[in-house]
């Protein structure tokens, strides 16, 4: 590790790419703004027209949604156009405004007028809107709304809201993410799963949403039973033998989850040694889903193990869950029968009567499902099919009467919305340290329960190569007539974490030189290939110690404990989180370990270089943001009303990541905060100002952005620590 003291990095770009840039083109005597990622709102009709009430994080979102609410009245007023949606960019330069709309072009073709034409009437037609300065047409037809920067600031001081008033607000909403087979201890792949997870039921909860978090578990599937097998015809061991393991076990290295570890690697070997011993695995796997056995019951003692491990892996990070449903009781309490009867009643599945799939219920893939729906909706003929059986038909249940993974994904997914007609039992399972109670299914439970399941939307974090079997449960869903609630089953994808050759090398394993050529190798826990979660943790803890151990030596063991953990927690999480979801992450332990560059450090340090200007001038930050201040300085410096800005689009960017799915968008947010703000903290000497009005603006300023750091960080999970 170099140290996290941070370095001013303008110019810099982020990991993930989002260059977030305008391309200016010139046009007709003037510029066309062509953002990257546009902010669009769709037409809500019942949205009454509102008075200025935007406070602090909400500003530049409310702001934006009342302009877009007065334009839509004005084009039905003055027009009577509808438009589907109303795009609003925002001008390269804060000169020229902090919004640009370019609805004049698209208007054109449907009033027959030139688009500058247009924009003079709109802007004519607006006249004065609280908050917003002025209206400017610009170029061939471009709007750009200057906000009144004092009045908008004022509205940044009042006190704050706590949730916003999004898309999501008032929804119930269940995000599934974690699912970790119980069969050993979580590895770093999973852990891209739970922060990305965890992140989004916070962005979820700040819009004002009712959040079900839940972590699915397959305690019935192949991996349990490969444990299972090794317990049972490797070490022998009884069911009571096992339980004196978990008794006896410590924290991790001694952990039961670090056993199983290396338990299910030599499995996997064991098979391939003899195909005799996949007989064993086929045999353990059906009476683990029957029931009622001894290899049932010892399933269920390491699975449940497991998963109080895993809990207590993913609370270090202070990832928490509300719900644990698990497969056994999907197959015990019938879920599966319900749901057939209805795929059967509405013709989703058939019954195949020759063929590859003979004997077999089946239905179309989605992808076939697709492409004939995109057919007809361009007019086109159906593509054309093959006579004879569709061999390309998904199994759903198989000849042998078995259901396949995805048909007992379609009986889940129709509890969520609450579609099945059946419930599971509720059992307290784990208790968190707040008191917040984690439940977990059972064939039977308490009367006394929280509500689950019924929801108006699914959000499953599930890597991408489950795209094909996702996609099958949302086209059964829509077969059977559920619409609204197909188009409400979001499959939160996203791309794995694998090892750097260098870092595999490191870790002790043996990397062959075609492997040392590629970009990345893949973990595979059936190898034991890969890094422990806690031993990751752990790692970056004891490395970011070493830093704060130098620098406060005067503080107790203790104290400085709880700080590398917070800058450790951090480095990960903002690690996980910067790359875009889509892009491979290949991890590497010197760029994990490194707390310079765009780093969870790098903000974090932020935080507490404007927490040292207020220690230092005798006052807190509260009372700076609850007293009086002169804001006439924002009309005379664009710098700083870009920082005030940038700091009160916290709920734009919150309405972002939501609507994309893509939590990448917050971590940028914080690193540019933090960058503008250390920009800001060098080129103004606040506490040596000699002008006081202009110092306490400068102080004000410090405690507004301090507040949106603070702020964008805990949606990400992610602590501001004392010091560093």
């Amino acid at each position: 590790m170099t140290g996290y003291g941070p370095r001013l990095q303008s110019g810099s770009t982020s990991h993930h790419r989002f260059s977030g840039a305008w391309r200016q083109t010139p046009r007709a005597g003037g510029v066309c703004y062509n953002r990257l990622f546009r902010q669009q709102l769709t037409a809500r009709k019942s949205a009454p027209a509102a008075n200025l009430k935007a406070k602090g994080k909400h500003l530049y979102l409310e702001l934006h949604q009342q302009l877009i609410r007065q334009v839509r009245e004005l084009l039905k007023r003055q027009y009577d156009v509808e438009l589907p949606r109303i795009v609003v960019d925002q001008p390269p330069n804060v000169r020229l405004g902090e919004y640009a709309l370019p609805l004049s072009f698209e208007l054109a073709k449907k009033l027959r007028k030139p688009p500058r034409k247009i924009a003079e009437e709109i802007v004519a037609g607006l006249g004065q809107l609280p908050g917003f300065e002025k209206f400017e047409v610009a170029g061939a037809g471009y709007i750009n709304a200057r906000l009144n920067r004092e009045e908008a600031a004022r509205l940044m001081l009042l006190p704050e809201r706590t949730t916003t008033t999004g898309a999501a607000a008032g929804k119930k909403i269940l995000v599934e993410h974690t699912s970790i087979n119980p069969n050993k201890a979580a590895h770093i792949g999973h852990l891209r799963n739970s922060i990305l997870g965890d992140t989004f039921v916070r962005l979820l909860q700040v819009a004002g949403a009712h959040v079900d978090v839940q972590n699915y578990i397959d305690n019935t599937g192949v991996q349990v039973a490969d444990v299972v097998v090794g317990f049972l015809y490797l070490e022998k061991k009884k069911k009571a033998e096992i339980e004196a393991l978990i008794a006896a076990s410590g924290p991790p290295p001694r952990s039961f989850d670090y056993y199983c570890w290396d338990l299910y690697a030599r499995v996997s070997q064991w098979y391939e040694a003899s195909k005799d011993n996949l007989k064993l695995r086929l045999q353990t796997l059906h009476d683990i889903e029957h029931g009622g056995n001894e290899a049932a019951e010892i399933g269920k003692l390491i699975s449940n193990a497991i998963i109080r491990r895993h809990l207590e892996t993913m609370e270090r990070l202070g990832i928490e869950y509300d719900f644990l449903p698990q497969e056994s009781e999907i197959l015990h309490l019938h879920f599966w029968e319900s749901a057939f009867a209805q795929l059967k009643e509405k013709r989703v599945l058939y019954f195949e009567n020759e063929g590859k799939n003979k004997g077999c219920w089946v239905m179309k893939r989605a992808s076939s499902q697709t492409a004939k729906k995109q057919s007809e909706a361009e007019g086109k003929d159906a593509p054309e099919t093959s006579e004879g059986p569709d061999e390309d038909a998904k199994v759903i249940v198989r000849s042998n009467n078995t259901v396949t993974y995805v048909g007992k994904d379609i009986a889940y997914h129709l509890w969520k919305f609450g579609l099945l007609g059946r419930d599971f039992g509720y059992q307290h399972f784990y208790r968190y340290p707040n008191g917040r109670q984690v439940w977990i299914s059972g064939e039977t439970g308490e009367a006394n329960h929280p509500h689950f399941g019924g929801v108006n939307a699914i959000y499953n974090v599930i890597d991408s190569r489950q795209a094909d079997p996702q996609n099958n449960v949302i086209e059964a869903i829509r077969g059977l007539g559920y619409t609204e609630q197909a188009e409400n089953y979001h499959h939160f994808s996203y791309e794995m974490v694998a090892l750097t050759p260098r870092c595999a090398l490191e870790l002790g394993y043996a990397v062959s030189e075609e492997e040392q050529k590629r970009a990345y190798i893949e973990v595979s826990g059936r190898k034991g290939f890969g890094v422990k979660a806690d031993d990751l943790i752990d790692a970056l803890i004891a490395a970011a110690q070493k830093e704060v151990d130098s620098r406060h030596p005067e503080m107790s063991e203790a104290e400085r404990r709880g700080i590398a953990a917070q800058i450790a927690i951090g480095a990960l999480r903002y690690f996980m989180l910067k790359f875009t979801k889509g892009s491979v992450i290949a991890f590497d332990f010197k760029e994990a370990l490194s707390f310079e560059g765009e780093t969870g450090p790098y903000a974090q340090y932020a935080i507490v270089r404007a927490t040292n200007i207020f220690r230092k001038a005798g006052m807190s930050a509260e009372e700076i943001l609850a007293g009086q201040s002169d804001l006439r300085f924002l009309e005379e410096d664009d710098e700083l009303w870009e920082l005030w800005l940038r700091a009160g689009q916290l709920s734009s960017m919150v309405e972002q990541c939501i609507s994309t799915t893509e939590p990448a968008y917050a971590a940028k947010y914080a690193f540019q905060l933090a960058q503008q703000f250390n920009n800001f903290y060098h080129k103004h000497h606040i506490l040596t100002e000699e002008d006081q009005a202009r110092k306490r603006f400068l102080l004000v300023t410090a405690a507004v952005v301090r507040r949106a750091l603070i702020q964008s960080l805990a949606l990400m999970g992610i602590e501001g620590p004392p010091v560093m």
